[in-house]
């Protein structure tokens, strides 16, 4: 069962992880605030009881007010008075008792022992500190809403940053990837800043730098290999000209031609990886070209002409192009080949069993001539040249199977070569691709 994967960016995972943060510190800060506060004014709303009661007692314990009734709102053996209270009293205590209700306006009491017995004692309802805790935590809210937005803010834009010089370093990587071997990550992401993407960038530029002088070195030791050995090839096919007639010697022919062929392949390949190959510009017949190579090429290939049109290319490494491609068509695929140029695009579709996986994937690779179905001979070179072939005249080469992946006919292999509008003016205006864009 697949999972669904959910892709975020870091601006925003950085946005949120601020946010969380600031709500979480907003949230205990306003509950430490709210409750000090609380605790502030019931202790001031106790003290000033006990002082209002104590000046009551006073004047209650005056003789010159004995007669009179209590004063400042107490009384004495008030019925409704709290049992603790009463408890407390009788202990010959003064206290006080805050009494909470449901609506958050609390009750203050306070009482004291009279000398004659009775309990004398004041009662408030202070309804003014539910009020402000009230405007304290509209206060509080407020302040936790703008430190949570501020937060979010500023971490779109922190991440918004980090996120620009990621996608930067990511896009030069591709065009690394691509054979932009001048391409630098550490340039392409600059700016003043000095973080963690700066280490990255080096460390891919140095991975590039290591890469490139393998390939380098792998370059120059094949074509030195094939150079070396162009000279004994020749000589080997001479001298098998000079056999008397007979099956050993076409067998000794042959292999001799092969093992040139491959000889002149390689020293090709290593042209083109080098970069040094440029197109000689004609201006061309696209259709009329491709039908008169095609019929010296392929004589049983179908060959048919959509729509003519007139490109500025390089017919010699044009018809390298074709003649590998129907090579390998011929080679392992199967019958009717058919060659189709519709404007400046050229398809060659054979009928066998389609390219292998591997090819679509990662496009052709030299010595690597894909699934048995498709390789029984050959070594791997033909759509590597065509590719690079391509590539020098600026040119994109598609491979494709005709029949949707993982249906049980094949419908054979589909090369399309996207000839490009404008001449090249440098090598490699695009690169091999496996999926028509």
């Amino acid at each position: 069962m697949k999972h669904l994967a959910l892709r975020t960016g870091v601006r925003w995972k950085i946005s949120i992880a601020i946010a969380g943060v600031g709500a979480l510190i907003a949230v205990a800060l306003s509950l430490v605030v709210h409750n000090a506060a609380r605790v502030s004014m019931l202790d001031n709303a106790r003290d000033t009881q006990v002082v209002r009661l104590q000046f009551a007692l006073r004047l209650v314990e005056s003789k010159k007010q004995q007669q009179q009734q209590p004063q400042l709102g107490s009384k004495v053996n008030d019925p409704s008075l709290p049992r603790e209270l009463r408890r407390r009293a009788a202990e010959n205590r003064i206290s006080t008792l805050v009494v909470e209700h449901a609506n958050g306006i609390p009750d203050v009491w306070a009482a004291a022992p009279l000398s004659d017995g009775d309990v004398l004692s004041l009662h408030s309802r202070y309804s003014s500190s539910a009020s402000v805790l009230q405007d304290l935590d509209r206060a509080l809210i407020i302040g936790s809403v703008s430190v949570v937005l501020g937060g979010s803010a500023l971490g779109v834009l922190i991440g918004g940053q980090l996120s620009r010089r990621l996608r930067k370093a990511a896009a030069a990587a591709t065009k690394v990837a691509q054979g932009g071997t001048d391409v630098r990550v550490r340039a392409a992401i600059g700016g003043f800043v000095r973080d963690e993407t700066d280490e990255l960038a080096r460390a891919v530029d140095a991975m590039t730098d290591t890469l490139q002088e393998r390939v380098e070195a792998e370059r120059r030791v094949t074509a030195d290999i094939a150079h070396e050995l162009r000279t004994p090839v020749t000589g080997l096919l001479t001298a098998a000209e000079l056999l008397p007639p007979g099956r050993p010697t076409e067998l000794v022919r042959n292999r001799a031609q092969a093992l040139r062929t491959l000889v002149e392949d390689v020293l090709e390949v290593a042209r083109l990886d080098s970069a040094s190959e440029r197109a000689e510009l004609q201006e061309i017949a696209l259709g009329e070209f491709v039908s008169r190579r095609v019929l010296i090429m392929a004589p049983e290939a179908q060959v048919r002409v959509v729509h003519e049109s007139w490109v500025n290319t390089d017919p010699r490494r044009l018809e390298r192009i074709l003649g590998n491609l129907l090579g390998n068509a011929a080679k392992h695929g199967g019958t009717p080949v058919e060659v189709t140029v519709e404007g400046r695009v050229v398809r060659v579709r054979d009928h066998g069993p389609g390219f292998p996986d591997t090819l679509l994937r990662e496009g052709p690779s030299r010595f690597r001539t894909g699934s048995s179905d498709r390789a029984g001979v050959g070594h791997g070179l033909g759509l590597t040249i065509a590719a690079g072939q391509a590539k020098v005249l600026g040119a994109r080469l598609t491979f494709r199977n005709a029949a949707p992946e993982g249906a049980k006919e094949t419908g054979g292999a589909i090369a399309v070569l996207w000839l490009p509008e404008h001449a090249p003016t440098v090598t490699g205006s695009f690169r091999a691709l496996t999926r028509p864009s």
